[in-house]
């Protein structure tokens, strides 16, 4: 966290990196004005060389763009401190000021709009080539050795010791895969079942039920046939359905992206609001998806907290990561950490950037305004060296103050 803290004023924000542009062109402007005073004075308007002198140091204490540098990287930390303050971790000013123009939110499922914390609640057995309790122990073996969380339920709710698993690999989006007593199997999701061609219309019907519950279905196959299901459910978090409700109000679209099956997930996402549901992805299909939104010239955030959900999260405009039961991946990839994994967070986020960019550009505004109308007062001679000074020490503590109101920046329930 420290490290991502201490890198993110050097992804600056565009507005901040305007405004260092125009101070580069702005401040040799003002010293060529103020040149221009103390030499053509004398020679042109037959002023004295002290008046002309002096109305040259007026013009540079005046000009001098103190405020008007100092006005964003204010404002900018400001916003990320208010951010940080809700446990809201934005890795850059960049971020901070994109964040305002989403339109569309993509969300993984498990572990994002739910707990993360799915429970196996149903275990069939369907072949009697071996003992159920062999077959039971196998998926637990298999189970054991993965971190997704529906393989974390299956292993906490079957019994026994573990087997030597040999050749042990993941399939990301799919499932894992080994060798147990040389022999392979395969624990994995409805859509590689039936890229193995291992489903049945009996097999279909029995998964079917589960789904339209909102449970993910995962099976143990050998290279013959499926030898078991298992059916994991999982919970909404509260604050889902309520951040989704804020989204739609903001005019801002959710979309639902998972690997899980197209029943279970229409299940979930319509007990949170969502409306637009894409299920059966694999990784690189949910980048597909954030790049279709991209192309259409759409600004996107991707939420998510796993590893499937890594490459979606660099592609995406904004990349939120949940920090608290996220991935190292994820959140590596997430250009904004959400320290309490609460989805509320992402809408807030939005009002933040939004109010922030609002507050640069007042504050672009009270320091060339203020410089405008003294230097117009030192041109024509009715300002007066107390008075320029007022105008570059004035400005900065005023831009200073209104960049702080931030920190007041309201927190949701």
């Amino acid at each position: 966290i420290i490290h991502a803290v201490e890198e993110a004023q050097g992804k600056r924000a565009p507005t901040q990196r305007f405004v260092d542009r125009f101070a580069a062109v702005y401040t040799p402007a003002v010293f060529a004005l103020a040149l221009a005073v103390a030499v053509g004075g004398p020679l042109l308007l037959g002023w004295s060389w002290m008046t002309a002198i002096y109305k040259a140091l007026v013009l540079l204490v005046i000009g001098c763009p103190c405020a008007l540098v100092i006005s964003t990287p204010v404002t900018v930390v400001s916003g990320l401190s208010a951010a940080a303050r809700r446990g809201i971790l934005i890795k850059g000013g960049v971020y901070l000021e994109e964040a305002r123009k989403i339109k569309v939110v993509a969300l993984d499922k498990t572990g994002t709009v739910t707990e993360g914390k799915p429970k196996l609640v149903a275990q069939v057995v369907l072949a009697q080539t071996l003992p159920t309790s062999q077959i039971l122990r196998i998926a637990h073996s298999l189970a054991a050795r993965s971190d997704h969380p529906v393989s974390k339920a299956i292993a906490a709710g079957l019994d026994g010791e573990p087997l030597p698993v040999q050749a042990f690999g993941a399939e990301l989006g799919r499932g894992v895969h080994g060798s147990i007593d040389g022999h392979d199997y395969v624990l994995g999701n409805h859509r590689w079942v039936e890229d193995r061609k291992q489903c049945s219309a009996e097999l279909e019907a029995l998964m079917q039920e589960h789904e339209l519950q909102g449970r993910t279905v995962t099976m143990l196959a050998n290279t013959d046939a499926v030898l078991a299901l298992f059916a994991v459910a999982d919970t909404t978090k509260e604050s889902s359905r309520q951040a989704i409700a804020e989204l739609l109000a903001m005019g801002v679209e959710p979309v639902m992206l998972t690997g899980d099956n197209p029943a279970t997930a229409k299940a979930i996402a319509a007990q949170v609001g969502i409306r637009d549901v894409r299920a059966n992805l694999l990784p690189q299909d949910k980048v597909d998806v954030i790049k279709g939104y991209l192309d259409g010239g759409q600004i996107v955030a991707m939420v998510g907290d796993g590893i499937n959900d890594g490459p979606a999260l660099s592609t995406a405009s904004v990349g939120f990561g949940m920090g608290g039961a996220g991935t190292d991946t994820a959140m590596e990839a997430a250009d904004v950490l959400i320290m309490n994994d609460d989805l509320r967070r992402v809408p807030e986020t939005i009002r933040l950037s939004q109010r922030t960019y609002a507050v640069l550009w007042q504050n672009i505004a009270l320091a060339l305004g203020i410089k405008a109308v003294f230097l117009l007062l030192a041109i024509f001679g009715n300002a007066t060296m107390w008075m320029a000074v007022f105008a570059d020490m004035g400005a900065s503590l005023l831009v200073v103050f209104n960049g702080l109101r931030l920190l007041r920046h309201r927190q949701s329930a």
